[in-house]
């Protein structure tokens, strides 16, 4: 088998798929991409058994084949070259490969492609189509707050809604919660499924920047991605969201709304002399006035802060986990934010101000004990 192709244009389609490889010392041929030519059009696989990922370009063959590629070393040769084309020369019977690229020859050492995972293909699927930028956003404003304990699997995952009125992503450790809602997108009937972090974040960065249209398919066990010419297929959580609309609370008397980059910029420094292990800062709302303090006792560190904002409700002073908070309001661009509290030991809701009337974000952050310091 021999083919010939574009060192630059092989190299970005290779680093597309690379992040679905695996380091798995038990399988070692899932180090490698499955390289496929068929009609002088090539495929390139990688997976870890739970998430795949596959593209395609036109190459300069005349025969047919498969061929698994150590992928380190195909990637380190190719970042090495210029620009130039470069042809692949891989020996059937023995797998060995050989790269020539200008005056250079490279040797390796190439597996049975027949050896290689079959990539899961589509069967009874039910199916969506998103914009990428629907899709980018969702998972950019949820992924932060999944969680990564392993011994509550479904929480390692974002829940996806998709009803005929609407689609909604869910994340939350426990801690924090955030629920991303479009009016603008939804499906034919109602379904529900848990996806993957890893997947997830390999979709973020492979969705282009222009407003391509995504493919979504889902079954009982995976969800199929295609846009361009990149297919993702992950395997779905095989687990119960938690019911994520009984910890929201309804009622929330006391309203907050302040200047989200002011409100930032000032829970950024405050941390700084928070507690190192707690991250507790203190909010003390009277008034038109929000003051935010931390303390950390054992190095007798303590910071203050006054910001103005605009508030209803009784006077009321509640700790947070600062993290969470600088968390949820980078993840936000809105101008101003509300943040809705009912006591101090309940969860406090942070919702934008204003944006895309498509658009509903929702995200929870659970108080902290205050210590007693006055």
């Amino acid at each position: 088998m021999r083919f010939i192709v574009s060192t630059s244009t092989l190299l970005k389609q290779l680093q597309s798929v690379s992040g679905a490889l695996s380091n798995s010392t038990v399988l070692p041929i899932l180090e490698n991409f499955l390289f496929e030519i068929k009609d002088g059009n090539l495929t390139i696989s990688a997976t870890d058994l739970q998430t795949s990922m596959t593209t395609s370009l036109a190459v300069e063959a005349k025969e047919n084949g498969r061929i698994a590629i150590p992928s380190r070393i195909l990637l380190d040769t190719l970042k090495s070259l210029p620009e130039q084309p470069v042809a692949f020369s891989v020996d059937d019977s023995t797998f060995a490969i050989e790269i020539s690229a200008g005056d250079g020859k490279y040797k390796l050492s190439g597996e049975n492609g027949e050896d290689f995972p079959k990539i899961p293909v589509v069967e009874n699927a039910s199916s969506v189509n998103l914009p990428a930028s629907v899709l980018g956003e969702a998972i950019n404003k949820t992924i932060f707050a999944v969680s990564n304990d392993e011994l509550r699997p479904a929480m390692t995952g974002v829940f996806c809604q998709l009803t005929t009125s609407s689609l909604t992503f869910v994340a939350t450790d426990a801690h924090k919660l955030v629920r991303y809602r479009r009016k603008d997108a939804k499906a034919e009937s109602t379904t529900s499924f848990i996806l993957p972090k890893k997947a997830l974040t390999l979709l973020k960065s492979a969705l282009p920047a222009d407003d391509v249209n995504v493919s979504v398919e889902y079954n009982n066990t995976s969800a199929f991605f295609k846009f361009g010419n990149i297919n993702l297929v992950c395997r779905l959580i095989d687990e119960r969201y938690p019911d994520y609309e009984a910890v929201i609370p309804k009622e929330n008397p006391n309203k907050l709304a302040i200047d989200r980059l002011a409100f930032l910029g000032s829970l950024s420094r405050v941390a700084i002399y928070a507690n190192k292990t707690t991250h507790q800062v203190r909010l003390k709302i009277s008034g038109s006035e929000l003051n935010i303090s931390s303390e950390d006792i054992d190095f007798a560190n303590e910071a203050h802060e006054r910001l103005s904002c605009q508030y209803e409700g009784d006077d009321l002073e509640i700790g947070f986990n600062a993290r969470f908070l600088i968390e949820m309001l980078k993840n936000l661009n809105c101008e101003e934010v509300s943040l809705e509290m009912s006591t101090p030991n309940r969860a406090g809701l942070l919702l934008p101000q204003g944006g895309d009337e498509n658009e509903d974000i929702l995200m929870l952050v659970m108080p902290v004990m205050l210590n007693s310091y006055a």
